[in-house]
């Protein structure tokens, strides 16, 4: 049995749940998300309390999928996501021009990704860069694309990194005797 399936979600309060067939849709303070399900499972929702339940053991795998995307959602839309990241090495910054990021780690030219709609970015200082939105998949795909620009590397840890991520250091040559 899927256990992350079978969790009860809690619907906060100032927060509404409401299902249209295979479409669940949540909204809350700040804005309203809304997915497709299997139409093997299916969605009850009880005044405070959502219960998700399959047809059979076939659609096992969409069980726990659908229980932690809609507590995903009901996460996002009360409290919202947050990644941060920072850059690490000589002349490695982050700059807001207007509406534009603009990204500079070690290439040729400053890299300039667009911002998704519904992702907020602030830049507290040069090298820091949070990343802010209520849908948590979209969130954590632009952090990742960001991070993308210039891995951190295992010699120096030069580069972009998660605030929170560790680089496993290397050794470098040693000189011979």
């Amino acid at each position: 049995m899927s256990r992350v399936g079978n969790r009860k979600l809690t619907i906060p309060a100032g927060v509404t749940v409401s299902v249209d067939g295979n479409r669940v849709t949540v909204k809350g303070p700040k804005g309203e998300l809304s997915t497709n399900i299997n139409e093997h499972i299916h969605v009850d929702i009880k005044e405070t309390e959502l219960t998700i339940t399959r047809d059979n053991d076939n659609y096992k795998q969409y069980h726990g999928t659908a229980n932690a995307n809609i507590h995903n959602m009901i996460v996002g839309v009360t409290e919202g996501f947050e990644k941060k990241l920072e850059c690490v090495g000589v002349g490695y910054r982050f700059q807001m021009k207007g509406n534009e990021l603009v990204i500079t780690a070690g290439h040729s030219h400053p890299w300039n990704p667009e911002i998704p709609e519904g992702i907020k970015v602030e830049v507290p200082s040069n090298t820091e860069l949070l990343i802010k939105g209520i849908d948590k998949q979209l969130v954590g795909e632009f952090a990742a694309n960001i991070r993308k620009i210039r891995k951190p590397e295992p010699y120096k840890g030069k580069g972009i990194r998660y605030a929170d991520e560790t680089v496993q250091r290397k050794e470098g040559k040693k000189a011979s005797k």
